[in-house]
């Protein structure tokens, strides 16, 4: 009797029944079913709804574009709601802070006062305010009687918001020339104020005037002053009075206040001539201004913008919307036409 060795090396071993299922009773076998995979069931289930999309599709494309449509414009304006309710809740965090801190101390004002600069006062004196050598003149302004006119800017200035006692009165200007060293219109015009003694007003109007001290334009001096107003007191001007000269008015009471959006009948300006000497001149040269304007009513392109970069000699960085985040949109802007978002005046 031989010895069968069932080792790795030994003949193939044998099936004592085909491979599958062998039923005893009947003698047949059956093949093995195949598990079906699992993760086949999803994809068939996106191919056949895939499949159905196409042939609805093909049957309906102006449904499935309108659907589509009305799908993508929900997503956007949930999007838009979203966004607005974050940012209105940053507003109020930032202003529950400041109110919390008392960093707004002069809320109880509501009315603003501006007065535009025009020249930097170099003099080391405030004897000498009436005298042109006193102040840094560009030369279109070196003629006799021009450092009266802005003597009379700031007293106009004091006077009106003597007679408002919920007025702040802002004297506006940067640093806008560089010989002048690093001194801003708004204070040379503060520091005028203060010599003398507020003209007769000082215990009514000193304590709630200030400066916005980076304005380069007439256009920023508007803006920027209103943004500085909402720093000061929360909130933003019910009225504006403009205080310039009176060949500005035009472009301070229409362009200006219509690029920002300001209702006209709370909008208020008071011009004072010009020096007689270079009235004719003056008007002439407002005229080309006026026409800049009209074209890039927010400064940001041309002429208007190169100009305002060569009065920021010493590059200054101009904090604002920080103090007024409700105009970030009109900070930003730049166009032809009058910015067609929401202002807090006109909500």
């Amino acid at each position: 009797m031989s010895n069968q060795s069932y080792g790795p090396g030994s003949p193939k071993s044998f099936h004592a029944y085909p491979r599958g299922e062998f039923d005893l009773e009947s003698g047949n076998s059956s093949k093995v079913r195949r598990s079906k995979n699992p993760q086949s069931e999803p994809l068939k289930m996106l191919k056949s709804i895939g499949n159905r999309f196409y042939h609805f599709y093909k049957l309906h494309p102006v449904a499935i574009f309108l659907i589509s449509l009305s799908f993508g414009v929900t997503i956007l304006i949930v999007l838009s709601v979203y966004e607005s309710r974050v940012r209105m809740m940053g507003y109020r965090r930032v202003d529950d802070l400041r109110v919390g801190s008392g960093s707004y101390p002069f809320a109880n004002l509501r009315n603003l006062v501006m007065v535009a600069g025009h020249s930097i006062y170099t003099s080391n004196s405030c004897g000498k305010i009436d005298r042109e050598d006193s102040w840094f003149l560009e030369p279109y302004q070196r003629h006799p009687g021009q450092a009266a006119t802005f003597l009379s800017h700031i007293r106009e200035g004091v006077e009106i918001a003597s007679k408002d006692e919920g007025a702040l009165l802002l004297f506006s200007g940067g640093e806008t020339r560089r010989d002048a060293g690093p001194r801003s219109e708004a204070q040379s015009y503060w520091a005028v104020a203060e010599s003398k003694g507020w003209f007769g007003k000082q215990d009514s109007v000193r304590s709630r005037a200030l400066t916005e001290e980076h304005a380069r334009d007439s256009f920023e001096n508007l803006l920027f002053s209103v943004c500085r107003f909402r720093e000061l007191t929360g909130t933003y001007p019910q009225n504006i009075t403009v205080v310039s000269y009176d060949f500005k008015g035009e472009r301070f009471a229409h362009l200006h206040r219509s690029a920002i959006g300001f209702p006209e009948g709370g909008f208020f300006y008071f011009g004072t001539p010009a020096s007689p000497s270079v009235k004719e001149a003056a008007k002439k040269g407002e005229a080309s201004v006026r026409v800049q304007f009209q074209e890039d009513p927010y400064g940001c392109l041309g002429s208007l913008h190169h100009k305002k970069l060569k009065r920021d000699p010493f590059h200054r960085t101009i904090p604002y919307p920080n103090g007024c985040p409700e105009l970030k949109g009109l900070f930003s802007y730049c166009g032809p036409v009058p910015y067609p978002g929401s202002l807090p005046w006109t909500q």
